[in-house]
């Protein structure tokens, strides 16, 4: 399957293709967007193996991450969805969708994010049975978890992830 397009008043939510690519290794490297989550740019082979598993998520499991467009002027604002990455956190995230997003510079202090991550939920909460999700976040990331927590999210628990401190949210359906 591939993504249904979605859309809000601001947005177009849609597949990901191999035509994204230099959009996904701009966003990826950019020192500002890695910040909170890596710390560390991405290079264009890390950029390409995320770009295909974005696209085989849906393929797989019938959901996972849409591009983020300007509804008017088709730009690439980021990326938005639900993942399953197998992290090996485990606690309150084993077998969850994980919610996730990342916007170019450009989008931040808009509520594109805000907008997206309500745009993927309203999604799931009419199209899939989960009854939770999750999200996990760098602790310093507040901008992230403000929106997390307009979605629904709350604060569960903490773990360490690769190394980092990580919060753990989650959000029950329909919240």
């Amino acid at each position: 399957m591939s993504a249904p397009i979605l859309k809000s008043e601001r947005l177009v939510l849609r597949p990901h293709v191999i035509d994204d690519f230099k959009d996904v290794v701009a966003l990826w490297a950019d020192q500002r967007v890695v910040e909170f989550i890596s710390g560390t740019p991405s290079t264009e082979e890390q950029s390409w193996d995320r770009l295909l598993r974005y696209i085989g998520h849906w393929a797989a499991l019938d959901y996972g991450f849409w591009v983020v467009e300007d509804r008017d002027t088709q730009a690439f604002l980021g990326e938005v969805g639900f993942a399953d990455f197998h992290r090996s956190i485990g606690g309150p995230t084993k077998g969850l969708p994980e919610a996730g997003w990342v916007l170019a510079p450009a989008a931040h202090g808009r509520g594109i994010a805000s907008e997206a991550v309500a745009c993927i939920h309203q999604w799931a909460d009419q199209t899939r049975d989960w009854a939770q999700t999750c999200a996990i976040f760098n602790p310093a990331h507040v901008a992230s978890q403000r929106v997390a927590e307009k979605t629904g999210y709350r604060v569960v628990g903490e773990a360490r992830y690769k190394g980092f401190d990580t919060l753990i949210m989650t959000r029950a359906k329909g919240q």
